[in-house]
């Protein structure tokens, strides 16, 4: 089976597995025991049966739930996710509004896991039982451990309220003039614009949300990293490249890193998803206005489109987040695409 083939299959079956999201979605979010039109009329409005009639036919409410879902679904199929009942903007234009945010802050949660949590895993691996060990364990550990809420109060209150060697919450200071907005990543706008008081106050403001963000996940491609290392290390190849007289790099690098890719292709991209949707607490101490804020906001206000809109969103990158992984396993290793 060649490459495109397998591809083509994996995307096929992101079908069935669609309509399966969109119809689990939809009965959670109709379950709940509560009334949507508490949100979209005021107070006052809801003593009037002709503005609560004119709200319920609008958005569809007096309709049998089968014939809302089918609704629902060609709406989606039109690319609307439907008017958000808070916002009253389209879900799909905020959440291109607050995406950016996300994948920006994720990209830098990303890129910190990734820098420490590979080196450290390696050299863990090859000094197994000595101090850097015991260290990569102990921040594996408090990194898996510590929630985002309490660790991102906790830098906030060190770093930002006594020491001042942090900016506070946002994405920029408000003194600066912000990059106009084309994609919405306010470092690459800033670097694309040549603004620089933007992007270096853009850095500063990534740094703290992106360490918090990004340590569970630093934990865990540490740890991953190790164990993966530790059992390729201990492999015959492994003996008779030492013994061969290769330089220890080219051994631990070329050799026993590289057969030690598989388990952390799926971690890194399973891991980049995660911090797609794991951002929401992240992003609401840091008044990150991003869409797991967003998605707070929505689901304190009992906001039915914007919930359903981000969490399909959501479900959507992970599939995606799949196949990519499945298209690295097949490059890394052709044997899985035959299998």
């Amino acid at each position: 089976m060649s490459l495109i083939e397998h591809l083509t299959k994996r995307l096929l079956l992101m079908i069935p597995m669609a309509i399966g999201i969109t119809l689990l979605l939809f009965i959670m979010t109709h379950i709940v025991p509560s009334n949507p039109l508490a949100v979209i009329l005021t107070e006052k409005s809801m003593e009037d049966k002709n503005a609560v009639q004119a709200a319920t036919e609008k958005w569809g409410l007096d309709k049998p739930l089968p014939e809302q879902y089918l609704i629902y679904i060609n709406n989606l199929l039109h690319g609307d996710l439907g008017t958000s009942f808070k916002t009253k903007n389209p879900v799909s234009l905020d959440i291109k509004t607050f995406l950016p945010a996300t994948v920006e802050l994720s990209i830098g949660s990303f890129i910190f896991a990734i820098l420490l949590g590979l080196p450290l895993g390696i050299i863990s691996a090859v000094k197994s039982g000595k101090f850097i060990d015991q260290f990569t364990r102990i921040v594996s550990l408090l990194g898996a451990s510590m929630p985002p809420f309490w660790s991102g109060l906790l830098v906030l209150f060190v770093f930002y309220y006594k020491l001042g060697w942090a900016p506070g919450p946002g994405r920029i200071n408000s003194r600066i003039t912000a990059p106009v907005p084309v994609t919405g990543l306010m470092v690459f706008d800033s670097i694309s614009q040549g603004n620089m008081p933007a992007l270096w106050s853009a850095l500063s403001h990534l740094i703290l949300p992106s360490i918090i963000l990004g340590w569970f996940t630093l934990a865990l491609v540490a740890r991953i990293t190790r164990s993966s290392m530790l059992e390729i290390l201990s492999q015959d190849f492994i003996r008779t490249a030492r013994a061969k007289g290769l330089p220890e790099r080219m051994v631990v690098l070329r050799h026993a890193f590289r057969n030690a890719l598989i388990p952390l292709v799926t971690l890194v991209g399973l891991a980049f998803a995660g911090l797609m949707s794991g951002a929401i607490m992240t992003e609401t101490i840091f008044s990150w206005p991003g869409i797991g804020r967003y998605a707070v906001e929505a689901a304190a206000n009992l906001d039915y489109p914007a919930i359903t809109g981000t969490t399909l969103m959501i479900a959507i990158i992970y599939m995606l987040v799949n196949i990519f992984v499945d298209a690295l396993y097949s490059i890394i290793d052709p044997r899985i695409r035959e299998g």
